[in-house]
């Protein structure tokens, strides 16, 4: 069943959904490219891992590094044994989920240059203070400082993105391209959740001309592959952060058949 999304669903930005959108998104962008740039070029994952902290309130089965083994306690305190007080509160804490997530590169067949990086960012990438934040940031430096093409695909409507030195209409996605012969100017697709997402160019290397990248056709591909349709509960607001007032309205006229 198809998203009834033109474009993004923001409902994929679920947790538990992200994930596996982001790798199996990739994979269609790969297979896209193979079909238009060989056999000169190749495109191929490059899977790299980073880590979500997630708190969880209760765990069950988790057995202790060290046990301890006796009788069962009679209920009341021993002669001179002091007692055990009870922990007057409870809490959690963060712990760390190991993500696998990759990144799609175009190469040249035999000599392996790196041509292209096109990076799907993830909400690691875009929330400061995180590790991964840090990481994608360094990472971008390096690629913007080097003769490789980037094509940066935000498709999250949360977190901080990476910086750009000209303002640009607001909108809650958007695709960068900087190319390798054009630093510092970069193109911007500023797109809405009520667009069609849209069909990029991907630089090669001259006197190649560019190929297209139809990333609409990419998701829509990615989300009925996925079954996310049978996955989302539209009749429950898409995660945060929340819509305005007029994306409210449209999503509620949009999914008024699904609630």
């Amino acid at each position: 069943m198809p998203s009834p999304f033109p474009g993004m669903d923001p409902y994929i930005e679920q947790p538990e959904l992200w994930p596996d959108f982001h790798n199996d998104l990739a994979s269609e962008i790969r297979a896209q490219l193979n079909r238009l740039i060989q056999p000169r070029y190749v495109a191929r994952l490059t899977p790299y891992v980073t880590y979500e902290v997630v708190e969880i309130s209760e765990v069950r089965g988790i057995r202790p590094d060290v046990g301890v083994w006796g009788r069962q306690p009679s209920g009341q305190p021993q002669s001179g044994v002091a007692a055990i007080t009870p922990a007057p509160a409870e809490s959690a804490v963060p712990l760390e989920i190991p993500l696998e997530l990759s990144r799609v590169e175009i190469r040249t067949v035999g000599t392996q240059q790196l041509v292209a990086a096109i990076e799907i960012l993830s909400p690691v990438n875009k929330r400061p203070g995180h590790d991964a934040y840090l990481d994608y940031q360094r990472k971008r430096r390096d690629l913007l400082h080097s003769a490789a093409h980037l094509i940066e695909i935000d498709l999250l409507r949360g977190g901080e993105r990476p910086p750009l030195e000209r303002p640009v209409p607001p909108s809650p996605y958007y695709v960068v391209l900087s190319r390798a012969d054009h630093r510092p100017r970069v193109e911007v697709w500023p797109i809405q959740l009520t667009e069609r997402l849209p069909v990029l160019p991907v630089p090669l290397l001259e006197p190649d001309p560019d190929v297209p990248l139809d990333l609409g056709g990419a998701v829509a591909s990615v989300y009925e592959r996925g079954a996310y349709a049978s996955q989302i509960d539209y009749r429950q607001p898409p995660p945060p952060p929340l819509l305005s007032s007029e994306e409210t309205r449209w999503l509620d006229e949009l999914l008024r058949e699904k609630r």
